[in-house]
Formats: structure tokens, sequence, C-alpha cells
């Protein structure tokens, strides 16, 4: 497997693998990285489709991408992904995998159409005051104390940042200001999780930094992730006959290891109670999802809270890791990342209008008409002063093809589950899916008469608790996640947000897709490059860019220097004089 950029390659048509026809695959998981792999054994590796087997836990496909109607509880979605025109992998594929709307289109040309008609930007980030501007007004409030906090971070190298925490690095300086509010809300980082994953994202999106502010970097699906992107997969793989098996619990993978050498030689499966042995050769792929960040995450209903249960069971994804790992330091340490749940989770919920009540004051906050069928919120709207460290959004409506229409169905989510609300006094972690739109009511200006009632009768919540969501966010060093293929692996490979792969970061769409293609072409020495990481932070005009807007348009001749410093500048300004490097740096406004 090697990576390329630019197009030469990038719509080649590989061929053939080599003894392809010979080969089986064994997918652990449904969800998008287990996906993308099938769909690339299919596409790039020309695999039969009835040699392809995904084994999956539950009766649904999707994982973590999910987007369901319970009829006994009502629509839930556990959480959003946020796109970017960036994601190499994920338009790879998706200009392949057929549109499930809009016959003729690829689900790649029904998204850019989508976000080129319907660009999307935030009008209001965050709140305050209920329900008022937090007038955050497009800032990142940094001082230069605090710039320079995360310019060191930018440059420290990963070796110094293996099991450092965030707040290892960042002081008041950096946690205080808007850039923290937008960062850590936008992407669920808390102040305890791991300072190189920090540094990461930074460098990842450095092309993005001037939209954190309101969004417009940011591209959506029209409905729910489940219904735009994991259904056209699905129906994609069905139509090759690539076999599904649900209700399938992979217990353990058993591994033959001599010396370097590192073979799959059994699946241990539990099929509703019966646990049977799937005995692999040579020829027998096993791509593994490692892990899981919504493992564990319990529903609760209107009336009823979401249960947090951390506590790890045989046939998920977190046990299955153990035994694995167990086999060999290759294979990862699951315990560095799930040892803590009371770090690692946080709730959401989805609320669904029954009227139009509530209506008016989305409304006001998104000054947009949430009934258009074009962007609503452009992005989450933060509650800066909830206690619960509360985000609230609407997407495009419907966001379920079967949305009766003149509802709206938005999602919540709270970053701190173990404290008491301002308006309700519990704790998210106890409250109830109407108590959770109680206190998402008040923070949106309700009179408070009223709260009670319309989330009685205005609306549907469904809360869910999360205990290990942000769990691939903890402090980690190099070994910690199993790299994608190991070494001296023969038959099989790691997938998803727990598997390691150079320079992209996790808790994204394209890292669990991006594993996937890594693993399919490692595996069958496909012919083909692999499109490297969008390479923004080694681009001068991003990072001069981000620079001047981390600074909120502030020049470096504006900053707060000492004497030393300035008559160095002074002689740096004066030695570029003249020249191309002078005129760049005005164009982008460093000078």
């Amino acid at each position: 497997m090697y990576y390329a950029s630019g197009n030469y390659e990038a719509f080649v048509k590989p061929e053939k693998p080599k003894d392809v026809d010979r080969k089986s695959a064994y997918i652990v998981g449904s969800g998008l990285a287990a996906l993308t792999a099938a769909c690339y054994l299919v596409r790039d590796g020309q695999m039969n489709g009835e040699r392809i087997h995904i084994l999956e836990k539950d009766p649904i496909p999707g994982g973590a991408c999910d987007g369901f109607k319970y009829e006994d509880v009502g629509y839930v979605m556990r959480g959003g992904r946020e796109m970017d025109n960036h994601f190499e992998v994920m338009w790879d594929l998706f200009r392949s995998i057929p549109s499930i709307e809009t016959e003729g289109l690829s689900v790649l040309d029904e998204y850019y159409y989508l976000n080129k008609k319907d660009p999307n930007y935030s009008l209001m980030r965050a709140t305050e005051n209920r329900g008022q501007d937090a007038h955050t007004d497009g800032k990142f409030g940094l001082s230069d104390k605090g710039a320079m906090e995360i310019m060191k971070l930018f440059f420290t190298p990963d070796e110094e940042l293996y099991d450092k925490r965030i707040t290892d690095f960042f002081d008041e300086e950096v946690l205080n200001s808007n850039f923290w509010l937008y960062w850590r809300t936008m992407f669920a980082f808390e102040n305890w999780h791991s300072a190189l994953e920090m540094k990461l994202y930074i460098k990842r999106f450095i092309h993005h930094v001037g939209g954190l502010p309101d969004f417009k970097a940011l591209r959506f699906t029209k409905y729910n992730q489940y219904e735009s992107m994991i259904l056209p997969m699905i129906k994609y793989l069905e139509e090759h006959n690539v076999v599904f098996h649900y209700n399938t619990k992979v217990v353990n993978v058993e591994f033959e290891i001599n010396g370097e050498k590192k073979q799959a030689v059994r699946i241990v499966v539990d099929h509703k109670g019966d646990i049977e042995n799937i005995d692999l050769t040579e020829n027998d792929l096993v791509f593994i999802t490692n892990g899981g960040c919504v493992e564990n995450s319990s529903i609760g209903s209107q009336n009823k809270p979401a249960k947090f249960n951390p506590e790890i069971k045989p046939g998920g994804g977190w046990d299955m890791w153990m035994k694995i790992a167990a086999q060999s330091p290759d294979f990862g340490h699951p315990e560095k990342f799930c040892y803590d749940p009371e770090q690692t989770n946080w709730m959401s919920a989805t609320v669904t209008t029954l009227d139009q009540k509530i209506v008016p004051y989305i409304q006001n906050i998104c000054k947009r008409d949430p009934f258009s069928g074009r962007v609503v919120t452009g992005g989450i709207v933060t509650v800066k002063d909830s206690n619960w460290l509360l985000s609230w959004t609407f997407n495009r409506q419907p966001q379920f093809r079967s949305q009766p229409k003149g509802q709206l169905v938005g999602w919540i989510y709270g970053l701190f589950s173990n404290v008491p609300g301002n308006f309700v006094k519990k704790p998210m972690r106890d409250c109830t899916g109407k108590e959770i739109c109680m206190e998402w009511l008040y923070h949106l200006g309700v009179p408070t008469e009223q709260i009670e009632e319309l989330a009685e009768n205005s609306a549907n919540t469904v809360p869910c608790m999360m205990p290990y969501i942000t769990a691939f966010f903890m402090p980690r060093a190099e070994g910690d996640r199993p790299l994608v293929v190991p070494n001296g692996s023969v038959n099989f490979a790691f997938l998803g947000q727990f598997a390691e792969t150079k320079r992209d970061t996790i808790f994204t769409t394209e890292y669990s897709m991006r594993t996937g293609m890594e693993a399919v072409y490692t595996l069958l020495d496909i012919d083909r490059g692999v499109p490297e990481v969008w390479g923004s932070v080694y681009d001068i005009r991003d990072l001069l860019k981000a620079t001047v807007q981390l600074r909120d348009g502030k020049k470096i001749t504006d900053m707060d220097l000492g004497l030393m410093e300035r008559i160095a500048l002074k002689e740096i300004l004066k030695k570029v004089r003249n020249t191309d490097i002078e005129k760049l740096l005005k164009e982008y406004n460093v000078i």
C-alpha cells in the first residue's frame, strides 16, 4: 500500500489483485469503516460479493452512524457527522456509490450539489442569558500568550506529547477563550484529553481555522447520516451479493504467532447464544473493528432516563479487543482508552417538535425558517453559560424521510453529564427526555411558566448515554492503538477509530473510511495509490492565513514583543523587503 496525490491515478481502475478469486473476507462490525472495507473489496479488490461476510452483533448495520425511528420511543440520532471538502478517501468511494434518492447521481454528486446550492454557515454560534447572543462575534479572543501556547503545541514533537493532557500545555489564557469554547464543543474535547490528539487536529484542519467561529468550512448530508450514507452503501453491497450476518457477536479472534509472522486462524462467534468457530486459512482475510465509541450506549425515552451502563461485557468491541490484545503487544492496549468512563462519556438527546409552539424560539436564534428545507442552525449552537455545556442543532429538515410535515427533528448534547442543570436541578444523566427538553427550553428563553407544558406536549425527546463516546481522545502513546495492518500480519487488519494510521484524525468519517481503504489495499496488494491526507499543514499559504485568523486578524507587528524581539522582527522584515516573501506576507495580512 502506498499514498498518492493529484489525479494521475486517482480515477484509474486497479488491475484485479492476484489470487483474489481464491480469497474470502470476514468483516467484524458493520460501522462506516467496516462497510468501507467491504465496498473497496468489491470495487477495487474485485472480490466476489458472495465471499464477503459482515458479522454484526446488532440487528441493523451502521455502527455509530445511526438514525432510526423506534416505534415505542421516537426518532433517535446518537450523534452527528461534519464533513469537509478534503475527506479524500470518503469522496473517492462515494463517487462510486449510487444515490438511493436521485437516479443517475452518486452519493458524492448528490452531496456536492446540495452543499453548493445551500452552503453551510451559522448566524449565531453561541448564546447566553437564556437565548441571547453571546456575542462571540466570530472572534477567538486569544491573548498573545494564549496564541503562543497553541503555537508551541503545534511545533512540539509527537513523542513529547505521549500520555500528556491538554492541560499540560494550555492554561486559562486558552481555556477561557472563545477559541476553546468553539473547539471543545465542535470536536467534543475535554480539558483532560490527549494533547497529542489536540495537536493532530490543529495540523489536520489548519485550513479550516478561519471557519471555526461560523462553521462555513463544514458540509452536511441531506438527511441523518444513516439514511444519507449508510443505506446507499448497504444497497450497493447487497446488489453485489455481500452476505450480512446480523445478531452475530464476535467473541474473539484467535491468532497463530510464529516470530514476526501473525495469522488469524479462528473467529469465535456467538449467534443468538450458539457459540461457533470459523476456521481460517491464509486466504481468509479478517477485518476487525476493535473497541467502539458507542459501545454500552443506552437509550431512554420521553419519561425514562438513559442508563449509565459502563460495564464491559462479552460480545462487545472492548471485550473482544482485550482478548485480542492479550495475544500480542502489537495488537494495542485497550485499557488506555476505556479505564475510566467518567472521563469519556457525554450525553445526547434527539428532540422532535410536535407542533409550532417551540419553533419561534428556535427561529429566533438560528435566524432562518426551519421548514425551508435549507440550512437551519448551520452547526451547533452552544449555550455558553450552561452547567451541562449544552449544544444543540437542527440540520436541514426533514432529517428523516418518514418525518411528518410540520415536525422538526434536532439534536442536543451535553459535555458534562454529572452536574446539575441550571433549570432542572439534576445531572443530565439522571434526566428523562422531558427534563432534558425542559433544560434546553430554558436556555432557548421560553418563559419559565410554559417550559414544562411545552416539554410535555409540544416535543418528544429521547436521551442517549454513551459511556465511551470520547474514549479515543484519552491520553495515549505509540503502540496503544494497533497499526491498521500490524507488522507480520498475513491475513488480518484493524479498522476504525482505534486503529492507527498516519496523519489523519479520529472522530471523523474520513478516519474510519481511510482505515477501511488502507486495510483492503494492503492485504490485497492493490496497485493504486491511497489518497494521502490533505497536506494543508505543509502549505505556507494556509499556515500564514491560520496564524492571522487565530489572532483575530492582528498582524505580527501588533504583537506585544519585548525590546530584543522587536529588534529581531525589524531586522527580518528588512531582509525580506522587495522580495516575493514580503509580497506573500502582505497578501495574507501577516504584515
